[in-house]
């Protein structure tokens, strides 16, 4: 005889509750989460120097951010750099615009 399982509906009932999947996705998101990386002021002025020849030569680069434990990249022509609030204004699409904190960045790549 063959014996019948369920399948995945025996463990339907333990993701109806809606705090349990919160806490178990919060948990997971939290075991991802990576320190930022320190930046020491050679590569702090390595990137200054990527940063400006991108924009003197209107080349696109990509960036690697680090936003609360995760880092992601941005590629893209900048627009603007606003010394008053620390922040780089990043093109990513013509007429769409990304806004970069000078503290967040932890990588400058150029492209051509």
């Amino acid at each position: 005889m063959a014996i019948r399982d369920r399948g995945i509906m025996k463990w339907q009932a333990a993701f109806q509750l809606p705090e349990l999947a919160k806490t178990q996705w919060d948990f997971w998101r939290d075991n991802e989460r990576q320190d930022k990386p320190i930046i020491d002021e050679h590569e702090a002025e390595e990137f200054d120097l990527r940063i400006i020849y991108a924009m003197e030569y209107d080349h696109s680069v990509k960036l690697t951010v680090w936003d609360d434990g995760f880092t992601f990249d941005i590629t893209g022509r900048f627009h603007y750099v606003d010394p008053i609030t620390h922040e780089l204004r990043i093109e990513v699409k013509l007429g769409e615009f990304e806004r970069v904190t000078f503290d967040s960045i932890i990588g400058v790549k150029v492209l051509n």
